[in-house]
């Protein structure tokens, strides 16, 4: 039996998984049984579906697709969260499975997409939607299920991860390594959703839904990119043994779920601190299997492409052997998403100041009235005149006493010249 499938985007993931069915799809059926069968082909770009021999099916309507009654899977790579959910939906309700890469829809409307799902019998996967073409939403959901998932900490987002490592290493100003990204094609145009952690929320909102039980919606991440991070930052975490990097986090505490996307150093020593460029690394703790780290290239047409045609031969074998769903929506807890202010943890605080005597002085009593310990504090000077950068490494302190120190001392009269940078550290 031929399971037909409908690929809908044939963009950069859409025209891999075209090169993929090409180069492997014989492969599919001596290997796996699997006679996966290309029915309809849809998008804006005629020309793509053209050069890979599928004119004679092509379409420009998604509900050709939908609602063929031939097609069993419809494979969504268009993006975005609004016709991309009308595809899902639409598909889903007549009874089909669905393999999508699109991580804004799974994070911010993954629970409606598992009820149509279960509703009509379908099944929904969505490996491809985190860190391209490293397996981790499989293993959360089947290999690791047998532990308590206490934390899952990640370097999600190629663009963010090459600009850090080109300016850890090479003195690169954040300005001079967003444009070379740029040229080289790992960042749009608008890197906003790179560079301001968005991408990387949607990605922890849907890991820490799967491995906590609970459901995690992209805005229950606080969100902190890496616009104010320079060279000093990176070469000063060097010299206290350790490394930036943008991390999503999320720990399973007794209070509740912590989560949350923000510049980090971690110990050079860390499994993390030694991935570079645009590489991604997933770590997970569970209390069996102690730490495991999932490596690899987090996007671009082959690593997506290959997580994305996985789950459509994994969805067509239990087609075939005429099984149900793979498990589903696991989010079966309810549990409360930690406010940022009980955070508890090391801070790296920047200051740009204005170079005159008692400014070190001030800051150090405002610190002192919030209960915030400094371990060290360092100054250098900056390229403007009569600036310096005021550094402080605190002891543990608590997130809100932070933020009380730092809205104190930018109101300090012509002291503070800039935004501060703040990092925090995760041991």
């Amino acid at each position: 039996m031929a399971v037909s499938i409908g690929l809908v985007g044939t963009g950069t993931v859409g025209g891999g998984c075209l090169d993929i069915l090409a180069a492997h799809k014989n492969d599919f059926e001596r290997h796996f049984g699997v006679d996966v069968k290309l029915a309809r082909v849809c998008s804006r770009r005629p020309d793509v579906a053209v050069a890979h021999g599928c004119g004679d099916i092509f379409t420009t309507d998604y509900r050709e697709v939908t609602e063929d009654p031939t097609i069993d899977i419809v494979v969504e790579l268009i993006g975005g969260t609004t016709t991309a959910y009308d595809v899902i939906a639409s598909a889903l309700k007549t009874g089909k499975s669905v393999v999508t890469a699109n991580k804004a829809i799974m994070s911010t409307r993954g629970a409606e997409l598992f009820a149509l799902a279960e509703q009509y019998g379908g099944e929904l996967a969505f490996e491809a939607s985190v860190g391209g073409g490293i397996p981790i939403i499989g293993p959360l959901k089947h290999s690791l299920i047998a532990n308590g998932i206490s934390s899952v900490v990640g370097i999600v987002n190629g663009t963010t991860n090459y600009m850090l490592t080109r300016m850890g290493e090479d003195g690169l100003s954040y300005d001079e390594a967003l444009r070379e990204a740029q040229e080289l094609g790992y960042a749009e145009a608008d890197p906003t959703a790179d560079v301001d952690g968005l991408d990387s929320a949607a990605k922890i909102a849907i890991l820490a839904s799967i491995a906590f039980n609970s459901r995690v919606q992209r805005d229950d991440v606080h969100t902190e990119g890496i616009r104010s991070i320079s060279p000093i930052d990176l070469r000063k975490a060097k010299e206290m043994g350790y490394a930036v990097k943008l991390l999503a986090i999320a720990h399973r505490r007794p209070e509740g779920i912590d989560v949350r996307v923000q510049p980090t150093m971690i110990p050079v020593s860390h499994q993390l601190a030694s991935v570079s460029g645009v590489f991604n690394a997933i770590y997970v703790v569970g209390d069996f299997v102690g730490e495991s780290m999932f490596f690899g290239e987090g996007a671009g047409a082959g690593p997506a492409a290959s997580a994305v045609m996985g789950d459509v031969v994994d969805v067509a074998r239990r087609m075939q052997a005429g099984k149900g769903p793979d498990v589903g929506c696991t989010c079966v807890e309810n549990l409360p998403i930690m406010p940022l202010d009980t955070l508890q943890t090391r801070y790296y605080l920047r200051f740009v100041v204005a170079d005159r005597a008692g400014v070190l002085a001030a800051a150090a009593e405002i610190f002192s009235k919030y209960d915030v310990s400094l371990r060290s504090v360092m100054q250098e000077g900056t390229r403007e005149r009569n600036a310096v950068d005021l550094i402080f490494v605190t002891h543990t302190a608590k997130e809100a006493s932070i933020r009380q120190v730092i809205d104190e001392l930018v109101k300090l009269d012509g002291v503070i010249l800039s935004q501060p940078t703040v990092i925090r550290l995760e041991d």
